[in-house]
């Protein structure tokens, strides 16, 4: 079953201002922690107010046999691109490929973007990839036709491995030693333009513990792409617009999750990304339904949850969609003040830094 998923928004007079907090710039951390399941995690307890710190190894100790972790195994790809404008080898371009839209047509980022008319053809890897912009969409990003040999292949996600490199956020400015650590252990499904932050902090041996507890550790789908990092720029939060991502739960997936949430086991999601899957194809009474299709659902205060029971996930940026929904599972001036109990215990934030659990 495929379905563009349309949620409706609560009514609020939140601005994007109601979410900011002070982080000082030496607590973003540039590399991930080391063994990863040795991050920091901060443990919040909603009906106590109650904030514990321990280690991210130490969450099987918040598990209970019963409980359900979701998880997005979706696979970053190498998608971003560097390379020049065929025939003019000064005129440099970069290319961000946010989410196929067809055979070899991809939707992307282009920069810079003024040069990036209708027509216009690009070469990445000595000639190994060409990519000719089809049309102009939403946002100004460019479909773009990407040509190469598919003799050489096997896939386009082949290829990429070849003439992209793992498209890391801005803020992080060291260079990536292995690129394996921006991607978690149960990756499968190629296709996301980012990592799913929250569940880089799991190890294969941290997840058989986990399961050996009776919890169940079930995949769906969402591919990353602008829907979760595209800035607010609206001064009204109900105003923003979030775009479109793809997201796929399985006949399977959804009968567990039921079936334990049904015998009184929690459902726990792995990551804002995993929640936004589950609140996509939930029903008015929390139940999963298997649906494979694009969501655009925004979650902020006023938001009702319906599937997610508790929640792990980092560290997010101020002013940003993802810190709007943790502030819509716990209280907004709660959750802003866990933040700031995270800066003053130096805890480290975003994309590889540390996790909080919030149940």
């Amino acid at each position: 079953m495929s379905d563009i998923i349309i949620n409706a928004k609560p009514e609020t007079s939140l601005c994007t201002s109601d979410f900011d907090y002070f982080l000082p710039e030496e607590q973003i951390a540039q590399h991930p922690a080391e063994p990863r399941d040795s991050s920091r995690l901060l443990c919040v307890d909603r009906k106590s107010g109650e904030l514990s710190h321990k280690h991210f190894y130490d969450l099987i100790d918040h598990l209970r046999e019963g409980d359900t972790l979701v998880v997005n195994d979706s696979k970053v790809i190498p998608a971003r691109l560097y390379g020049h404008a065929e025939g003019r080898e000064e005129a440099m371009v970069e290319l961000l490929l946010l989410r196929q839209r067809g055979d070899d047509l991809w939707e992307t980022l282009v920069k810079p973007g003024k040069r990036a008319r209708i027509g216009m053809k690009m070469v990445f890897g000595n000639g190994v990839l060409t990519a000719t912009v089809e049309d102009i969409v939403e946002e100004g990003n460019r479909l773009v036709k990407l040509e190469y040999d598919k003799n050489c292949y096997a896939n386009v996600y082949d290829m990429l491995s070849e003439v992209g490199v793992m498209p890391l956020p801005p803020y992080i400015t060291e260079k990536l030693r292995d690129k394996s650590r921006y991607q978690t252990v149960y990756a499968k499904r190629e296709g996301s333009a980012a990592a799913p932050t929250a569940g880089l902090h799991f190890t294969p041996e941290l997840l058989e513990r986990i399961k050996a507890k009776g919890v169940a550790v079930v995949p769906v789908m969402l591919h990353v792409g602008l829907g979760t990092f595209r800035p607010v720029k609206e001064e009204n939060i109900g105003e923003h617009i979030m775009h479109t991502e793809y997201i796929s739960v399985s006949e399977e997936s959804a009968n567990i999750i039921n079936s334990r949430r049904a015998a009184g086991g929690r459902t726990i999601c792995v990551g804002t990304t995993s929640c936004r899957t589950l609140e996509s194809v939930s029903d008015e009474n929390g139940i999963v339904h298997p649906i494979s299709g694009d969501t655009g659902i925004f979650i902020y205060p006023g938001y009702r949850f319906k599937a997610t029971d508790a929640l792990i996930t980092n560290f997010h940026l101020p002013k940003s969609t993802l810190l709007m929904l943790v502030s819509a599972f716990y209280e907004r001036e709660k959750m802003l003040e866990v933040y700031n109990t995270a800066v003053r215990e130096k805890y480290r934030f975003f994309s590889f830094g540390d996790a909080m659990f919030i149940e």
